[in-house]
């Protein structure tokens, strides 16, 4: 149906009509002009405004307002871009994380003067940062350096002593897991397989040991799920949407991908607390089984609320053990064998010392080590090659302070760029290649260069680091022993470029696995 309007009707529709229209052509110049002010305040501010350096700052390139130098990295892997920028402006330079200073250490000599000689001024942690934002001030791994981190620490080292670090009783429990990873291993015997995985279940269940006095099954939808989160959580942190979260504040509440971290944290301290509520209904107080009946056992003596031990800072205790004693051994093994597949005369090499040295012995223990320093050497320069943790973990300055001339002041976030060390020219023999040579002298034997830190280095260095030498150790030599490792005919060309992250990780690759004898016995290949 038409409607027809006349007379004084047609005209109020007409008049009104054209006051829509001029109020759309109002809002119209509005929005112009709004945006063209914007764009001009944009202008202003790139060009007008600059972030000063502080006096005596190490140089480096220009920030911008708000961005500070990311425009100047590459946020899938900033790697190449620090090693070009230590060729621009030397090995300590400056830049900015959104509107925050930050230095970039690199080669030896700069990393050791700030975390060995200088420890104290360089061994805080940045507090407003991702993982910060989780953690806030419990744990480890990202607590700031005072006295609850120090308490911490030092009970941390006490109790994996008890608990056998270094002696038999943790041989045996690395063992035990390497007989469940032989059988997983043996299912695959004669055919290829995708170890993404294999590793990372197996330090996940060694630690688990120390921890909680039990493993999980590798089928367990548990261990998957604490895989998974440790593994996606270690990507986000140094990867894109990190970088972007740490260097733009203004975009932390958007629903973009950098939430996937906070929903990781969540789930992982809800079944942390649901492990250690079950635990606590099996403990006899004063006959601990292990660390978590160690902590109790201390937060009974010290009592809540009066020290920094508590049943918070225990989930978070738990949980950075847990995951600093799965992803960088893991991540190690794995680089290990990739080149072991593809250099298979290095593995032959370390095989035939292997079974020369554990001859007629039912399995290998810690200390035959002294007696294999090809292994060795292969297994260091396999930690040195994996560059797991290529930019360390961030730390902070504890008070204005000097390094090599410059001047540092309090709470600038300090990068050791470990990468640069571990492929230092004047350090190694064979800085950009996988030689076993890096670690041996003139005679063959083992030999440790000064330079080796995959660690880090002072009061921050890895508080895993013993365990994680015996399980690298243990695994590889038990497995190469029985097994031999080959490079798939299908699988294409070894690519060795790694994925980035906060730890370094191999991409995904297949594994010929080929059976050999059992311990013991003299059937050749």
């Amino acid at each position: 149906m038409f409607l027809v309007l006349q007379g004084s009707e047609a005209g109020l529709l007409v008049g009104h009509k054209s006051t829509v229209d001029s109020v759309e052509r109002s809002s119209g110049t509005d929005i112009m002009l709004g945006s063209l002010v914007l764009v001009w305040i944009c202008i202003f501010i790139f060009i007008f405004i600059r972030i000063q350096r502080p006096k005596n700052f190490p140089p480096g390139p220009r920030p911008v307002p708000i961005f500070g130098n990311l425009f100047h990295l590459n946020l899938i892997n900033p790697l190449k871009d620090f090693e070009r920028l230590a060729q621009q402006y030397g090995n300590v330079y400056s830049m900015y994380i959104g509107g925050r200073p930050a230095v970039v250490l690199n080669g030896f000599k700069a990393v050791k003067e700030a975390l060995v000689t200088n420890a104290l001024d360089f061994s805080g942690r940045p507090q407003n940062s991702l993982p910060s934002h989780v953690t806030k001030g419990k744990g480890v791994i990202f607590a700031d350096y005072g006295s609850a981190w120090r308490e911490h620490r030092r009970f941390a080292l006490m109790t994996l002593r008890n608990f056998g670090l270094g002696k038999q009783s943790m041989e045996k429990r690395i063992m035990g897991e390497i007989e469940h990873l032989v059988a997983r291993l043996e299912k695959s015997a004669e055919c290829s397989m995708n170890p993404k995985t294999l590793f990372h279940d197996a330090a996940s269940n060694i630690i688990y040991l120390v921890l909680f006095g039990n493993r999980f099954n590798y089928e367990d939808e548990s261990l998957k799920v604490f895989i998974r989160c440790f593994t996606e959580n270690t990507k986000i942190i140094n990867g894109p949407w990190g970088m972007i979260y740490e260097m733009l504040p203004a975009v932390r509440a958007l629903p973009l991908p950098f939430k996937k971290f906070f929903e990781n944290c969540k789930t992982v301290q809800t079944m942390v607390n649901n492990l250690i509520n079950k635990h606590k209904t099996t403990r006899e107080p004063g006959k601990p089984r292990d660390f978590v009946d160690c902590y109790l056992d201390e937060l009974d003596k010290k009592g809540e609320g009066r020290s920094s031990f508590d049943d918070e800072q225990l989930t978070r205790y738990v949980t950075d053990l847990h995951i600093a004693g799965t992803d960088t051994t893991s991540n190690t093994l794995l680089t290990a064998f990739l080149y072991l597949m593809a250099h298979p005369h290095i593995q032959e090499r370390c095989r035939q010392e292997i079974d020369e040295v554990l001859e007629g012995k039912a399995q290998a223990s810690f200390e035959d080590r002294h007696n294999m320093p090809y292994t060795q050497a292969v297994i260091h320069e396999s930690q040195r090659v994996a560059n797991i943790l290529p930019l360390s973990l961030f730390h902070c300055t504890m008070r204005d302070t000097q390094l090599m001339g410059y001047s540092i002041p309090k709470g600038t976030i300090i990068i050791p760029n470990l990468s640069s060390v571990l492929s230092e020219e004047d350090q190694w023999k064979f800085p950009h290649e996988f030689n076993p040579a890096n670690f041996l002298n003139e005679q063959g034997q083992f030999e440790k260069p000064e330079a080796f830190i995959p660690f880090s280095a002072g009061p921050r260095v890895c508080l895993g680091e013993g365990l994680a030498r015996m399980e690298l150790f243990l695994i590889l030599v038990s497995l190469l022993r029985r097994f031999q490792f080959v490079w798939p005919e299908d699988a294409g060309e070894p690519d060795f470029t790694p994925v980035y992250g906060i730890t370094l990780t191999p991409r995904p690759y297949k594994m010929g696995v080929r059976l050999r004898q059992k311990p013991g016995e003299i059937q050749k290949l």
